[in-house]
């Protein structure tokens, strides 16, 4: 059986990797949340994992995705895909086989990331304007993993333009890749609205699944991505974040989670493990904030608690919603 009849027998819906954002416990608990509505995410690819100097030892992998410990799943069933982001094909490769030693279900390669720290230190977008030596990387970890363990990648559509769509076409072609995933804006482009989907059209022509990303953030917008890029599998970044529901949504307008039922899951993300509280409740408030617009009394509930720095105070507010 091919991957493409093993993985994408029906469109798939996958939640995206998004550094800083969807975290071990973000992910366990969104994935938590789809699983609930009946419309689990197919998978979710972790936050990227640099790859340097050397193959890096377990803890790193285990800090990165602590699903390797439980079958590469979360709680909920949900396969994890590690991704690494470097430039060394044969250190990327040797990494790869770690990951995939350790449990990783599929390997995704960064070839996406516009954040200069990354791109300065050749990683992530810039190698867009490389073509082969991205090529190199992709076919190398595809021959370092075992046959088994798909190897993906995800691209944007270029880093400054998207003068050389057709080299990073034919890379991927001549790569080995599995599958692909698309942002549908250049690096330079970044995060501003609108996103390109029309222009993945062009990757279509390729022998692998094409999976669209970059601006759905609701049912409408991911209905509108799949007729523009004329693929039907996608990925949802921080439309997901903001609506947990969306990936349910999409296939059924009527799947909604109404604010009352996410609280529960608001206190679960607020106790989840992390360095300190002041750490868990900086990044509850960075998911509340985004909440914030997708639910009207997560606004209400972020002038409540934007300035507060005791967890239990914020539990309780939310515990009294609860009614």
């Amino acid at each position: 059986m091919s991957f493409s009849d093993q993985f994408f027998s029906s469109p798939v819906r996958l939640l995206a990797p998004m550094e800083g954002l969807t975290d071990p416990l973000m992910r366990q608990i969104l994935t938590q949340i789809a699983s609930d509505l009946g419309r689990p995410y197919d998978w979710s690819v972790s936050e990227f994992i640099r790859i340097t100097h050397h193959v890096l030892p377990e803890h790193v992998f285990y800090r990165f995705v602590p699903e390797l410990l439980q079958s590469g799943t979360t709680d909920s069933g949900t396969p994890i895909h590690v991704q690494l982001l470097g430039s060394e094909p044969k250190l990327m490769g040797a990494n790869a086989l770690a990951a995939a030693e350790l449990g990783a279900p599929a390997i995704d390669l960064n070839f996406g990331c516009p954040a200069k720290t990354v791109n300065n230190h050749r990683g992530g977008s810039v190698l867009l304007d490389e073509p082969r030596l991205m090529r190199d990387i992709i076919s190398t970890v595809r021959e370092a993993v075992p046959a088994h363990i798909p190897v993906s990648a995800k691209i944007r559509l270029g880093y400054n333009d998207t003068n050389n769509i057709d080299d990073i076409r034919q890379a991927i072609a001549d790569s080995g890749a599995d599958w692909l995933t698309i942002h549908a804006r250049t690096k330079t482009q970044g995060y501003k609205p609108p996103a390109y989907w029309e222009k993945i059209v062009a990757f279509t022509e390729l022998p692998i699944p094409i999976i669209a990303n970059g601006e759905i953030w609701n049912a409408q917008h991911a209905h509108q991505c799949i007729a523009q890029s004329h693929t039907s599998h996608v990925m949802l970044g921080r439309g997901a974040v903001t609506r947990p529901d969306l990936v349910a949504q999409i296939d059924n307008p009527e799947s909604v989670i109404e604010w009352q039922h996410l609280i529960a899951h608001q206190i679960a993300f607020l106790q989840g493990e992390a360095k300190n509280d002041l750490v868990l409740i900086g990044r509850y408030k960075q998911w509340l904030g985004m909440l914030s617009k997708g639910y009207v009394e997560a606004k209400q509930l972020w002038e409540q608690i934007k300035r507060e720095r005791n967890k239990q105070t914020i539990v309780d507010l939310l515990q009294a919603q609860l009614g």
